[in-house]
């Protein structure tokens, strides 16, 4: 399940060498002793949960509210962690590192249907939630039994990230609200978001539209000679120029394809946002499918948030991930200063 989404502002310097390989150290110190006590899946369930997250960042000496917690995070933890010590390994990352999670997953697991969710959680984040947020980074964790989390992060022109998190206990689908928890600080209008129950219908009827020779669609739009473009009643325009030479190309490979689901569909390689938009909206405007615009963020990660949606903190299980937290930190073999100033830390970082 999709577990989180939070909205940070960039920091685009680096983490001092220094501070780095004491967030490895830590990172992985602490990372052990949760394995040690609850397993591998845990740590995933953990990790998966945005506000935990922030507060590991935390612990280890990162400032909470910047991007630059995610990717130093992630990356700390990738170097610290192996199947072998932690029952968990990390594969992709930041940039570059992102675009090889595929060779790292076969190289670690061998298990080419990882590599296959890797890339539709990608999709789904980058593409079917249409919120203005271009993923960066793309690190996946995996456990020895096969369960995995995603953690990947999305910068916006407005110079904020997104952040989002999945896991796949509990996982029904991956297209269809696959969030438990969404967090962010900043709520946008008029957001596509084809995860949605809501779209369920668009979701249909962009499969039907596939799988019924693309050449109709092309007719239709060739008949729209008194108008530049097709007009929709309340939300966006979709007009002739967004499906390209190389989308309809695409769309005739998906054709080819014969898609059953949604999922099958966006799998499709050379399928992006703007041909997955442009199937949406026709399947709106032609055959009357509901659409969702609502952006899926739906809590405040910091107290009360710029729209003023306060993040709904579950007290007995807030206190259970803090304390899981607190006991790896007082078991953790660290010097008493370390041990005391992340402590130190997470107190500053939960008052």
């Amino acid at each position: 399940m999709r577990t989180g989404i939070a909205d940070l502002p960039l920091h685009y310097g680096k983490a001092p060498k220094w501070l780095f390989e004491r967030m490895q150290r830590l990172g992985g110190t602490v990372s052990k002793i949760i394995v040690d006590d609850y397993g591998p899946n845990e740590l995933l369930k953990r990790l998966s949960d945005p506000y935990w997250f922030q507060a590991f960042a935390c612990v280890l000496g990162f400032d909470w509210h910047s991007s630059g917690s995610t990717t130093t995070l992630c990356a700390a933890l990738k170097l610290s962690l192996s199947l072998k010590e932690h029952g968990v390994v990390v594969c992709g990352g930041k940039g570059k590192a992102s675009r090889r999670t595929p060779e790292e997953i076969i190289k670690t697991t061998g298990n080419e249907e990882l590599v296959k969710t890797s890339r539709i959680v990608a999709k789904v984040d980058n593409a079917c939630i249409q919120d203005g947020y271009q993923l960066y980074q793309h690190s996946f964790f995996i456990s020895e039994t096969g369960n995995w989390a995603v953690i990947q992060q999305g910068m916006a022109a407005s110079g904020n990230a997104r952040r989002y998190h999945w896991l796949s206990e509990g996982l029904k689908s991956l297209v269809i609200e696959p969030h438990t928890a969404i967090c962010g600080d900043v709520k946008k209008r008029n957001v596509l978001d084809m995860t949605s129950k809501n779209s369920e219908e668009a979701r249909k009827v962009s499969v039907d539209i596939v799988k019924d020779n693309p050449v109709h669609l092309e007719k239709y739009f060739n008949g729209q000679t008194s108008m530049k473009y097709l007009k929709l009643p309340k939300h966006h325009q979709v007009k002739k120029s967004d499906l390209s030479k190389r989308a309809w190309k695409v769309l005739y490979k998906a054709y080819e394809l014969q898609p059953e689901n949604y999922q099958e569909l966006i799998a499709i390689r050379g399928l992006g946002p703007k041909t997955i938009r442009a199937l949406a909206l026709i399947s709106e405007l032609i055959y009357g499918a509901e659409l969702s615009w609502k952006d899926p963020v739906k809590y405040s990660f910091a107290h009360g948030g710029k729209d003023g949606f306060p993040y709904p903190v579950n007290k007995a299980v807030y206190d259970k991930s803090i304390s899981v937290l607190e006991e790896a930190i007082e078991k953790a073999k660290i010097g008493d200063k370390e041990k005391k100033n992340a402590v130190r830390r997470l107190k500053e970082f939960i008052t």
